[in-house]
Protein backbone atom coordinates (compact mmCIF):
# COMPACT_ATOMS: atom_id res chain seq x y z
CA UNK A 1 0.00 0.00 0.00
CA UNK A 2 1.39 3.38 -1.09
CA UNK A 3 0.96 6.70 0.70
CA UNK A 4 -0.56 9.49 -1.38
CA UNK A 5 -1.19 13.21 -1.09
CA UNK A 6 -3.30 15.25 -3.49
CA UNK A 7 -3.09 18.89 -4.52
CA UNK A 8 -6.31 20.39 -5.89
CA UNK A 9 -8.72 18.03 -4.17
CA UNK A 10 -11.64 20.46 -4.59
CA UNK A 11 -11.38 20.50 -8.39
CA UNK A 12 -13.47 18.93 -11.14
CA UNK A 13 -11.13 16.04 -11.92
CA UNK A 14 -10.05 15.22 -8.35
CA UNK A 15 -12.84 12.63 -7.70
CA UNK A 16 -11.43 10.44 -10.49
CA UNK A 17 -8.03 10.51 -8.83
CA UNK A 18 -9.48 9.83 -5.38
CA UNK A 19 -11.37 6.86 -6.76
CA UNK A 20 -8.24 5.61 -8.50
CA UNK A 21 -6.18 5.82 -5.30
CA UNK A 22 -8.94 4.02 -3.41
CA UNK A 23 -9.60 1.35 -6.03
CA UNK A 24 -5.91 0.47 -6.31
CA UNK A 25 -5.75 -0.26 -2.58
CA UNK A 26 -3.69 2.75 -1.49
CA UNK A 27 -4.25 5.44 1.10
CA UNK A 28 -4.47 9.23 1.08
CA UNK A 29 -2.68 10.88 4.00
CA UNK A 30 -3.00 14.56 3.12
CA UNK A 31 -4.85 16.88 0.76
CA UNK A 32 -4.66 20.53 -0.17
CA UNK A 33 -6.95 23.00 -1.91
CA UNK A 34 -7.51 26.71 -1.39
CA UNK A 35 -11.25 25.95 -1.49
CA UNK A 36 -12.80 24.03 1.39
CA UNK A 37 -15.57 22.44 -0.71
CA UNK A 38 -13.99 19.02 -0.35
CA UNK A 39 -16.74 16.85 1.11
CA UNK A 40 -15.88 14.28 -1.56
CA UNK A 41 -13.12 13.15 0.80
CA UNK A 42 -15.76 11.53 3.02
CA UNK A 43 -16.56 9.08 0.24
CA UNK A 44 -13.00 7.80 0.03
CA UNK A 45 -10.55 9.02 2.70
CA UNK A 46 -12.30 10.78 5.59
CA UNK A 47 -9.19 10.31 7.75
CA UNK A 48 -6.96 12.33 5.40
CA UNK A 49 -5.56 15.59 6.76
CA UNK A 50 -6.83 18.57 4.76
CA UNK A 51 -5.29 22.03 4.38
CA UNK A 52 -6.29 25.25 2.63
CA UNK A 53 -2.77 26.70 2.86
CA UNK A 54 0.13 25.08 1.04
CA UNK A 55 2.62 26.06 3.75
CA UNK A 56 0.71 24.01 6.33
CA UNK A 57 0.26 21.17 3.85
CA UNK A 58 4.01 21.15 3.23
CA UNK A 59 4.79 21.18 6.96
CA UNK A 60 2.45 18.24 7.55
CA UNK A 61 4.03 16.25 4.73
CA UNK A 62 7.48 16.87 6.18
CA UNK A 63 6.29 15.66 9.59
CA UNK A 64 4.89 12.50 8.00
CA UNK A 65 8.39 11.76 6.72
CA UNK A 66 9.87 12.31 10.19
CA UNK A 67 7.35 9.83 11.63
CA UNK A 68 8.24 7.17 9.06
CA UNK A 69 5.09 7.74 6.97
CA UNK A 70 6.76 9.39 4.01
CA UNK A 71 4.62 10.03 0.97
CA UNK A 72 5.22 7.85 -2.07
CA UNK A 73 3.12 9.79 -4.58
CA UNK A 74 1.57 13.22 -4.98
CA UNK A 75 -1.39 13.59 -7.36
CA UNK A 76 -1.73 17.00 -9.01
CA UNK A 77 -5.27 18.10 -9.95
CA UNK A 78 -4.85 21.87 -9.91
CA UNK A 79 -5.58 24.42 -12.68
CA UNK A 80 -3.48 23.83 -15.79
CA UNK A 81 -1.06 26.71 -15.27
CA UNK A 82 -0.07 25.35 -11.83
CA UNK A 83 0.74 21.80 -12.96
CA UNK A 84 4.38 22.65 -13.60
CA UNK A 85 4.94 24.24 -10.18
CA UNK A 86 3.11 21.54 -8.24
CA UNK A 87 4.90 18.74 -10.11
CA UNK A 88 8.20 20.40 -9.19
CA UNK A 89 7.06 20.58 -5.57
CA UNK A 90 6.19 16.89 -5.45
CA UNK A 91 9.48 15.80 -6.99
CA UNK A 92 11.52 17.97 -4.62
CA UNK A 93 9.56 16.61 -1.68
CA UNK A 94 10.94 13.21 -2.67
CA UNK A 95 7.74 11.83 -4.20
CA UNK A 96 6.78 10.43 -7.54
CA UNK A 97 4.12 12.62 -9.14
CA UNK A 98 0.95 11.79 -11.06
CA UNK A 99 -0.23 14.92 -12.85
CA UNK A 100 -3.49 15.44 -14.65
CA UNK A 101 -3.22 16.56 -18.26
CA UNK A 102 -1.87 18.82 -19.59
CA UNK A 103 1.37 18.23 -17.74
CA UNK A 104 2.47 21.78 -18.73
CA UNK A 105 1.26 24.52 -21.07
CA UNK A 106 4.51 24.96 -22.99
CA UNK A 107 6.76 22.23 -24.43
CA UNK A 108 10.01 23.69 -23.07
CA UNK A 109 8.75 23.15 -19.51
CA UNK A 110 8.84 19.39 -20.01
CA UNK A 111 12.61 19.39 -20.42
CA UNK A 112 12.98 21.45 -17.24
CA UNK A 113 10.84 18.94 -15.31
CA UNK A 114 12.89 16.07 -16.66
CA UNK A 115 16.03 17.70 -15.24
CA UNK A 116 14.35 17.84 -11.82
CA UNK A 117 13.42 14.16 -12.16
CA UNK A 118 17.12 13.38 -12.55
CA UNK A 119 18.13 15.66 -9.68
CA UNK A 120 15.64 14.07 -7.28
CA UNK A 121 15.75 10.51 -8.63
CA UNK A 122 11.96 10.55 -8.78
CA UNK A 123 9.48 10.14 -11.64
CA UNK A 124 6.66 12.29 -12.95
CA UNK A 125 3.78 10.70 -14.84
CA UNK A 126 0.89 12.24 -16.73
CA UNK A 127 -2.63 11.03 -17.45
CA UNK A 128 -3.12 10.17 -21.13
CA UNK A 129 -6.17 8.04 -20.59
CA UNK A 130 -7.36 7.70 -24.19
CA UNK A 131 -4.31 5.54 -24.90
CA UNK A 132 -5.88 2.98 -22.57
CA UNK A 133 -9.34 3.00 -24.17
CA UNK A 134 -10.01 -0.40 -25.82
CA UNK A 135 -11.40 1.14 -29.02
CA UNK A 136 -8.43 3.47 -29.36
CA UNK A 137 -5.99 0.60 -28.83
CA UNK A 138 -7.83 -1.41 -31.49
CA UNK A 139 -7.62 1.49 -33.96
CA UNK A 140 -3.89 1.88 -33.30
CA UNK A 141 -3.36 -1.83 -33.99
CA UNK A 142 -5.43 -1.60 -37.19
CA UNK A 143 -3.35 1.31 -38.47
CA UNK A 144 -0.06 -0.35 -37.45
CA UNK A 145 -1.05 -3.50 -39.35
CA UNK A 146 -2.39 -1.63 -42.38
CA UNK A 147 -0.57 -0.32 -45.46
CA UNK A 148 2.56 1.56 -44.41
CA UNK A 149 2.04 4.35 -46.95
CA UNK A 150 -1.68 4.91 -46.31
CA UNK A 151 -2.88 8.40 -45.33
CA UNK A 152 -6.17 8.36 -43.39
CA UNK A 153 -8.79 11.12 -43.61
CA UNK A 154 -10.20 11.99 -40.19
CA UNK A 155 -12.88 14.33 -38.89
CA UNK A 156 -12.87 15.04 -35.14
CA UNK A 157 -15.81 16.80 -33.50
CA UNK A 158 -15.91 17.38 -29.75
CA UNK A 159 -18.51 19.62 -28.12
CA UNK A 160 -18.75 19.75 -24.34
CA UNK A 161 -21.18 22.44 -23.24
CA UNK A 162 -20.14 24.92 -20.58
CA UNK A 163 -22.19 27.69 -18.98
CA UNK A 164 -21.18 31.28 -18.38
CA UNK A 165 -19.38 30.28 -15.16
CA UNK A 166 -16.61 28.95 -17.41
CA UNK A 167 -15.51 32.43 -18.42
CA UNK A 168 -15.26 33.66 -14.84
CA UNK A 169 -13.19 30.66 -13.77
CA UNK A 170 -9.52 30.05 -14.57
CA UNK A 171 -10.65 27.89 -17.48
CA UNK A 172 -11.84 30.96 -19.37
CA UNK A 173 -8.45 32.65 -19.02
CA UNK A 174 -6.17 31.46 -21.85
CA UNK A 175 -3.09 32.31 -19.80
CA UNK A 176 -4.20 29.83 -17.14
CA UNK A 177 -6.00 27.11 -19.11
CA UNK A 178 -4.19 27.33 -22.44
CA UNK A 179 -7.46 27.99 -24.25
CA UNK A 180 -10.11 25.65 -25.62
CA UNK A 181 -7.69 23.41 -27.55
CA UNK A 182 -5.59 22.74 -24.45
CA UNK A 183 -8.32 22.61 -21.85
CA UNK A 184 -10.71 20.20 -23.56
CA UNK A 185 -8.71 18.83 -26.48
CA UNK A 186 -5.16 17.98 -25.43
CA UNK A 187 -5.93 14.27 -24.94
CA UNK A 188 -7.48 14.04 -28.42
CA UNK A 189 -4.37 15.50 -30.01
CA UNK A 190 -2.31 13.01 -28.02
CA UNK A 191 -4.48 10.15 -29.23
CA UNK A 192 -4.13 11.22 -32.86
CA UNK A 193 -0.34 11.55 -32.76
CA UNK A 194 -0.05 8.27 -30.81
CA UNK A 195 -1.90 6.45 -33.58
CA UNK A 196 -1.01 8.36 -36.76
CA UNK A 197 2.43 9.83 -36.05
CA UNK A 198 3.89 13.28 -35.50
CA UNK A 199 2.22 16.47 -36.66
CA UNK A 200 3.86 17.84 -39.81
CA UNK A 201 1.46 20.72 -40.52
CA UNK A 202 -0.77 22.67 -38.15
CA UNK A 203 -3.36 25.13 -39.52
CA UNK A 204 -5.95 27.01 -37.44
CA UNK A 205 -9.05 28.14 -39.34
CA UNK A 206 -11.14 29.62 -36.53
CA UNK A 207 -10.40 30.38 -32.89
CA UNK A 208 -12.38 32.28 -30.30
CA UNK A 209 -13.42 32.20 -26.65
CA UNK A 210 -15.68 29.15 -27.18
CA UNK A 211 -14.22 27.15 -30.10
CA UNK A 212 -11.23 26.20 -32.15
CA UNK A 213 -11.24 24.55 -35.55
CA UNK A 214 -8.42 23.62 -37.83
CA UNK A 215 -6.51 21.17 -39.94
CA UNK A 216 -3.61 18.90 -39.03
CA UNK A 217 -1.39 16.80 -41.18
CA UNK A 218 0.25 13.88 -39.43
CA UNK A 219 2.61 11.29 -40.82
CA UNK A 220 -0.31 9.01 -41.65
CA UNK A 221 -3.42 11.21 -41.44
CA UNK A 222 -5.17 14.37 -42.54
CA UNK A 223 -7.35 15.68 -39.71
CA UNK A 224 -10.12 18.26 -39.75
CA UNK A 225 -11.13 19.11 -36.17
CA UNK A 226 -13.64 21.28 -34.36
CA UNK A 227 -13.73 21.67 -30.57
CA UNK A 228 -16.33 23.76 -28.78
CA UNK A 229 -17.83 24.55 -25.37
CA UNK A 230 -20.90 26.18 -26.96
CA UNK A 231 -24.10 24.10 -26.70
CA UNK A 232 -25.45 25.79 -29.86
CA UNK A 233 -23.01 23.63 -31.82
CA UNK A 234 -24.56 20.37 -30.66
CA UNK A 235 -26.30 18.34 -33.38
CA UNK A 236 -30.08 18.62 -33.30
CA UNK A 237 -30.57 14.97 -32.34
CA UNK A 238 -28.20 15.44 -29.39
CA UNK A 239 -30.16 18.50 -28.24
CA UNK A 240 -33.44 16.59 -28.46
CA UNK A 241 -32.00 13.89 -26.21
CA UNK A 242 -30.87 16.48 -23.67
CA UNK A 243 -27.21 15.67 -24.27
CA UNK A 244 -24.62 18.24 -23.20
CA UNK A 245 -21.61 16.49 -24.69
CA UNK A 246 -21.04 15.18 -28.19
CA UNK A 247 -17.92 13.47 -29.50
CA UNK A 248 -17.50 11.97 -32.93
CA UNK A 249 -14.59 10.75 -35.01
CA UNK A 250 -14.78 9.45 -38.55
CA UNK A 251 -11.90 7.59 -40.16
CA UNK A 252 -12.12 7.47 -43.96
CA UNK A 253 -15.82 8.27 -43.67
CA UNK A 254 -16.60 5.52 -41.16
CA UNK A 255 -17.69 6.28 -37.61
CA UNK A 256 -15.13 5.43 -34.97
CA UNK A 257 -17.15 4.44 -31.90
CA UNK A 258 -15.57 5.20 -28.55
CA UNK A 259 -18.41 6.79 -26.58
CA UNK A 260 -18.36 4.10 -23.87
CA UNK A 261 -15.62 2.89 -21.58
CA UNK A 262 -14.40 6.20 -20.13
CA UNK A 263 -15.40 5.75 -16.49
CA UNK A 264 -12.52 3.57 -15.30
CA UNK A 265 -9.65 4.98 -17.34
CA UNK A 266 -8.12 6.95 -14.46
CA UNK A 267 -8.10 3.86 -12.26
CA UNK A 268 -6.47 1.92 -15.09
CA UNK A 269 -3.94 4.74 -15.47
CA UNK A 270 -3.02 4.41 -11.79
CA UNK A 271 -2.71 0.66 -12.09
CA UNK A 272 -0.27 1.10 -14.96
CA UNK A 273 1.75 3.71 -13.06
CA UNK A 274 1.96 1.62 -9.90
CA UNK A 275 3.17 -1.35 -11.93
CA UNK A 276 5.87 0.74 -13.62
CA UNK A 277 4.06 1.09 -16.96
CA UNK A 278 2.69 4.62 -16.71
CA UNK A 279 3.12 7.39 -19.26
CA UNK A 280 6.14 9.53 -18.48
CA UNK A 281 5.95 13.26 -19.06
CA UNK A 282 8.18 13.14 -22.13
CA UNK A 283 5.49 11.14 -23.92
CA UNK A 284 3.21 14.18 -23.78
CA UNK A 285 5.66 16.39 -25.70
CA UNK A 286 3.91 15.98 -29.07
CA UNK A 287 0.44 16.99 -27.87
CA UNK A 288 1.81 19.86 -25.76
CA UNK A 289 3.67 21.18 -28.81
CA UNK A 290 0.49 20.87 -30.88
CA UNK A 291 -1.73 22.84 -28.50
CA UNK A 292 1.00 25.42 -27.93
CA UNK A 293 1.22 25.98 -31.69
CA UNK A 294 -2.58 26.25 -31.95
CA UNK A 295 -2.68 28.76 -29.10
CA UNK A 296 -0.11 30.99 -30.76
CA UNK A 297 -1.41 30.63 -34.33
CA UNK A 298 -3.20 33.32 -36.30
CA UNK A 299 -6.48 31.89 -37.70
CA UNK A 300 -6.61 31.93 -41.51
CA UNK A 301 -10.40 31.76 -41.83
CA UNK A 302 -12.40 29.50 -44.12
CA UNK A 303 -9.53 28.60 -46.39
CA UNK A 304 -8.37 25.17 -47.53
CA UNK A 305 -9.77 21.92 -46.14
CA UNK A 306 -11.66 22.88 -42.99
CA UNK A 307 -14.21 21.25 -40.69
CA UNK A 308 -17.83 22.08 -41.69
CA UNK A 309 -18.62 23.51 -38.24
CA UNK A 310 -15.98 26.17 -38.74
CA UNK A 311 -18.71 28.00 -40.67
CA UNK A 312 -20.75 28.54 -37.49
CA UNK A 313 -21.01 32.30 -36.74
CA UNK A 314 -18.88 33.43 -33.82
CA UNK A 315 -21.01 34.79 -30.99
CA UNK A 316 -20.13 37.59 -28.62
CA UNK A 317 -18.15 36.76 -25.52
CA UNK A 318 -20.73 36.78 -22.67
CA UNK A 319 -18.61 39.13 -20.53
CA UNK A 320 -17.32 41.51 -23.21
CA UNK A 321 -19.46 44.36 -24.48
Amino acid sequence: MKNFAIIGVGGYVAPRHLKAIFDTGNTLLSAYDNSDSVGILDSYFPQAAFFTEQELFDRHNSKLKERGQALDYISVCTPNYLHDAHTRYGLRLGCNVICEKPIVLNPWNIEALQRIEKETDRKAYTILQLRLHPSVIALKEKVANGPKDKIYDIDLTYITSRGNWYYTSWKGDERKSGGVATNIGVHFYDMLSWIFGNVTRNVVNVKSHDRVGGYLELEHARVRYFLSINSDHLPQNAKEKGMRTYRAITVDGEDFEFSQGFTELHTLSYQKILSGEGFRIGEALSCIQTVCDIRNAQPIGLVGDYHPLCKEPITQHPFKW
